[in-house]
C-alpha cells in the first residue's frame, strides 16, 4: 500500500483518508451507530489505515463510535486525525463567532471558536477517553481562532506533542499567513483545507507554500459531498437536518450542469472498470502537493468502493480531460 508522509512528522497516511464527519450524525440527517461502526471497520480492511475525525462531529459521537470500530486493532496499524477548537459543551465557555446548532439527539446548543491554551488542554483529555486511545497521532486546530493569539494556540499543542499525547500537529481551514505565524513556533505536520475539481482555490497559494514548507496536504470534500459521485439527482430530496439542502452547489440547475460533466468522463470511467466517484478520487490524490484526500462512507460497500480508488493510474492526457470538464463549473 502506497503509504505518504505527513511533513517531517514521521505521520504516514494512506492516499484516501475515512473522513468520519457523516457518521456523527451531525448536519447529514442522523446516521446507524452499527452500520457507521461497520462501515469504518470495513475501510481499515480495504487498506484506508487512517481515519479523520472531530470533538465537534456529531458532539463528540463520532470519535466515540470511531473509539469503538478500531477496539482490538494493534494501535499502530491505524492513524487517528482528530481535532479540537469548536467547543459546544459548556454554556459559559469563551470563544468567538457563536452559532447555533443542534445535537444528533436534538438538544440545542451553541457552538464556538476556541482554541486558547486551557481549552486545548481540556479537549485533547475528552478526545483520548472518547477514541479509547494514549495517544492521537495528528491533532489538529479545527478553524482558526483569531480572538487568541496564535502563537499561544501553536504552544500549547507543542506542550502536547512533548508530552507524548500527540504525535504530530496539524490545522484546518488555515491561510498561508496563519500557518507562517504557526511555523514560528511548531513544525505544522499538515493542512486540511477544501479541494475538489469543483473548488480548486488552495491552487494558487496554499498548496505551492505547503509543498515548499514540507506540510502535507490532506484536503476535504473531494467529492463535494456526494456531488461528484453522480448519485445526487436532480430530484433528489435531503431529510431534516441535512445541511446540503441549503448548499449552493446543490441546487437543481448545479446539479443538472455537474451530472452533464461527469457523464462526459464516462469512458474514462469505463476504461478504468471505474465509478464516478473513484475517478474524482484518484484524480485528486495525485494532484501535486496534495498528500490526501478526505472521503466520507456511510456503508461498507462505499467504505470498500473508495478503497479502489487507491488501485489504479490516470494518464496525463485522462487527467486533462477530468480537468477540463470541470473548468466552466468551478467556483
Amino acid at each position: 500500500m502506497d503509504m505518504r508522509q505527513l511533513g517531517a512528522s514521521g505521520v504516514k497516511v494512506t492516499p484516501i483518508i475515512f473522513g468520519a464527519w457523516a457518521v456523527g450524525g451531525w448536519m447529514w440527517g442522523g446516521a446507524d451507530d452499527q452500520q457507521s461502526i461497520d462501515t469504518i471497520r470495513a475501510a481499515i480492511d480495504a487498506g484506508v489505515n487512517t481515519i479523520d475525525t472531530a470533538a465537534i462531529y456529531g458532539m463528540g459521537h463520532s470519535e466515540t463510535l470511531v473509539g469503538k470500530a478500531i477496539a482490538g486493532r494493534p494501535r499502530d496499524q491505524v492513524v487517528i486525525a482528530t481535532k479540537c477548537g469548536m467547543r459546544w459543551d459548556d454554556p459559559k465557555a469563551e470563544g468567538i463567532e457563536p452559532w447555533n446548532q443542534k445535537t444528533p439527539d436534538g438538544q440545542d446548543v451553541v457552538v464556538r471558536k476556541n482554541s486558547k491554551p486551557a481549552s486545548i488542554a481540556w479537549e485533547v483529555e475528552q478526545s483520548l477517553k472518547r477514541l479509547n486511545t494514549d495517544y492521537i497521532d495528528l491533532y489538529q486546530i479545527h478553524w482558526p481562532d483569531t480572538s487568541t493569539p496564535l502563537e499561544d494556540s501553536m504552544a500549547a499543542m507543542e506542550k502536547l506533542r512533548e508530552a507524548g499525547k500527540i504525535r504530530a500537529i496539524g490545522v484546518s481551514n488555515y491561510n498561508v499567513q496563519q500557518m507562517q505565524q504557526a511555523g514560528k513556533v511548531v513544525k505544522l505536520a499538515s493542512l486540511q483545507p477544501p479541494y475538489s475539481v469543483l473548488r480548486r482555490g488552495i491552487e494558487k497559494e496554499i498548496l505551492p507554500y505547503c509543498r515548499d514548507h514540507d506540510i502535507g496536504v490532506m484536503v476535504y470534500s473531494p467529492l463535494e459531498r456526494g456531488l461528484l459521485t453522480g448519485k445526487v439527482t436532480v430530484d433528489r430530496k435531503f431529510p431534516p437536518g441535512d445541511h446540503r439542502a441549503e448548499h449552493k452547489l446543490f441546487t437543481v440547475d448545479s446539479r443538472r450542469r455537474i451530472l452533464t460533466a461527469l457523464e462526459s468522463i464516462r469512458p474514462i470511467a469505463a476504461r478504468h472498470k471505474a465509478n464516478f466517484a473513484q475517478i474524482i478520487i484518484n484524480y485528486t490524490i495525485h494532484v501535486p502537493g496534495i498528500t490526501a484526500a478526505l472521503v466520507g462512507a456511510r456503508t461498507v460497500e462505499q467504505a470498500q468502493s473508495n478503497a479502489f480508488a487507491m488501485t489504479f493510474t490516470l494518464s496525463t492526457d485522462e487527467r486533462q480531460v477530468i480537468r477540463g470538464a470541470f473548468d466552466p463549473l468551478v467556483v
